[in-house]
């Protein structure tokens, strides 16, 4: 049966209770409507939104309705729009809260089913306890009442603050012209990421055409996801033919933002990484106008550059567990939250969330910043390298036959620790065992020149490791990379056998 999390629900398109379909969805509308009501929350606006995937049309019409018959003012989004729209919604309508249908960058026989709560953000425990709970005494048969689909007027909006962020996020100063290679990986944010990047002022976007148009069936990818290997494969290509200044991928609810970038040497095009881009742009954001005493936060499992950066650009650091649910609440002040796994909040005080809309404009400015000096994102890590010693990460993801052997494994490796990783001693952390808000199912292994965090993913059958090596030396930074590459392969090659 699929339970109700912080995620809300997400799972594969089928029969019964443990898939997903109309009664299961039916369900939980009618459990968050008796919960909304229980906390005087009844009668409340409720947007609803959805992406393109197989079902989702059906989903978010039988949400819509059944908050409707259950007394709440709804705002039915008129057509798919990016999971980040919907948390603009909730936000900008002061609505008690929001659903979008979506699953992300599952694979496409998956679909889910995203609660925000007022405010914007993420769902967060016990109301998912709570929730379960609420659709657990949901008796049928369950009431619907006909609602019409609303105008494209918050679409508008959210398009108008995108397109404000370069002045509101850096102010004035002189951006080169660029050009951008784009690819929506299937998903619904083709249209409005290249609507933003035109609004903000870039007009040279070329996208990848099989990739544009929405489609269920993701047909060009294995997963539909631009950090799996080969998925950014088409982009990469048109980006080299263009020669672009920068490739953006879009996951297909376009939550994620993933940046390609070329060699400067051999010219060839690569991704960055999350914790990459994570930093780049928390630098462009710390290096605009946040106030006195800003805030930056990333998750135990991204790269501990950001650490460094933090307070050498005048700002405050927090860590939190992983997910949007906890950065967007990671303390006064914020202005910029990534993780690593290409999720990046640029405007939090508009959206809560991640959101990969606003992070390409974000990244296309910075591109443009820096062009006009004569420097490339390249550049700019090459930096940071030097100011802060090299910092290179990777991930193994051991994908299992379910989620139940995702959490056997690493039970196994809680009771049954190592003392030591790639012949190197090891500190060992059981998050596990810690009290507050910092308590999760992690094992965090941590070593003079690398750290290793291991977990079960909250969505998928994976057992996750998050590796990362430093080098502070950085005298002669080629033999520094190559120093951290070696360590980082011996990190790899352990984890790869750990499954």
């Amino acid at each position: 049966m699929l339970r109700f999390g912080t995620a809300g629900l997400r799972g594969p398109l089928q029969e019964g209770p443990d898939g997903m379909n109309v009664t299961t969805v039916s369900r939980a509308t009618a459990g968050l409507a008796a919960w909304l009501r229980d906390r005087c929350l009844g009668g409340g606006t409720v947007v609803v939104g959805r992406d393109a995937r197989h079902g989702s049309a059906e989903f978010a019409t039988a949400t819509a309705e059944i908050l409707t018959a259950a007394g709440f003012p709804v705002v039915l989004l008129p057509e798919p729009v990016p999971t980040p729209v919907v948390a603009f919604a909730v936000r900008e309508l002061g609505a008690v809260a929001g659903v979008q249908i979506t699953a992300s960058h599952n694979p496409p026989a998956d679909n889910g089913y995203k609660v925000y709560l007022a405010g914007g953000s993420q769902l967060l425990a016990p109301a998912d306890a709570e929730i379960e709970q609420a659709i657990d005494a949901v008796v049928e048969p369950i009431a619907r009442e006909a609602v019409s689909p609303s105008d494209d007027s918050l679409v508008a909006q959210y398009l108008a603050r995108v397109a404000e962020l370069p002045a509101a996020l850096r102010g004035p100063g002189e951006r080169a012209p660029i050009r951008i290679a784009l690819t929506a990986m299937h998903g619904v944010g083709g249209a409005i990421a290249v609507r933003a990047l035109n609004a903000a002022g870039f007009t040279d976007v070329h996208v990848v055409d099989e990739q544009f148009a929405p489609d269920p069936d993701f047909p060009t990818v294995a997963f539909p996801n631009p950090e799996e290997p080969g998925a950014s494969d088409l982009l990469l290509a048109l980006a080299k033919r263009v020669d672009a200044d920068v490739a953006i991928a879009l996951d297909p609810d376009a939550d994620r933002c993933a940046v390609g970038v070329p060699d400067p040497v051999t010219g060839e095009w690569r991704m960055l990484r999350g914790d990459e881009t994570g930093v780049l742009l928390a630098d462009y954001v710390l290096s605009g106008d946040v106030g006195s005493d800003p805030l930056v936060a990333t998750t135990i499992v991204s790269s501990r550059l950001l650490s460094k950066l933090a307070p050498a650009r005048g700002a405050r650091y927090a860590e939190t567990l992983t997910g949007f649910k906890w950065l967007a609440r990671a303390g006064d002040g914020l202005v910029y939250a990534y993780e690593e796994a290409i999720g990046h909040c640029v405007d939090p005080s508009f959206v809560r969330d991640k959101d990969g809309i606003s992070a390409a404009v974000s990244v296309a400015d910075l591109v443009a910043l820096l062009k006009a000096r004569g420097r490339t994102l390249t550049d700019e890590l090459d930096s940071y390298a030097t100011e802060f010693g090299v910092h290179s990460g990777g991930q193994v993801s051991l994908r299992l036959p379910d989620q139940a052997a995702a959490g056997k494994l690493s039970a196994s490796l809680r009771e049954h620790p190592p003392h030591e990783i790639a012949g190197a001693p090891v500190h060992f952390t059981d998050q596990a065992a810690m009290r507050g808000t910092m308590r999760t199912d992690a094992l965090i292994f941590d070593a003079d020149d690398f750290r290793v965090v291991i977990r079960p993913s909250g969505t998928e059958p994976k057992l996750k490791c998050y590796l990362e090596t430093f080098v502070d030396d950085t005298s002669d930074l080629p033999a520094a990379r190559a120093k951290a590459a070696s360590r980082l392969a011996e990190l790899t090659e352990y984890c790869s056998a750990l499954g």
